[in-house]
């Protein structure tokens, strides 16, 4: 077997689990714990947007704004977050400020 044939084969349990909502709820949970800060500026550029008077909003445009602050008003790493986390934020923000349930429309989380 040579080695382009060697990557045809998939390990389908491996696959599986990495579309599976659970496991990137784990993720999310994981890089949550270990970066407390994005959540911060999560909460504080959402507070503004509720201030605003706006009565709903979307998480990607509270991300980009994250990525704005970061990359361009300050200096140090450049700030990356999976995507897929973006939804988990907005359901983690609206647990903790149950008074602005809805505030961020979701959609069922896919497997």
């Amino acid at each position: 077997m040579n080695a382009v044939q060697l990557n045809l084969f998939v390990d389908t349990e491996t696959l599986k689990a990495a579309n599976d909502n659970n496991n990137w709820e784990a993720r999310f949970e994981a890089f949550h714990r270990d970066n407390p800060h994005v959540y911060e500026l999560f909460k504080k550029y959402t507070l503004e947007a509720i201030a605003s008077g706006r009565e709903t909003y979307s998480t990607i445009s509270i991300f980009e704004r994250i990525r704005w602050f970061t990359d361009i008003e300050t200096q140090g790493d450049p700030f990356k977050i999976n995507q897929n986390f973006v939804a988990y934020y907005g359901r983690q923000f609206m647990r903790d400020h149950p008074e602005h349930e809805g505030f961020f429309r979701t959609r069922k989380l896919r497997s």
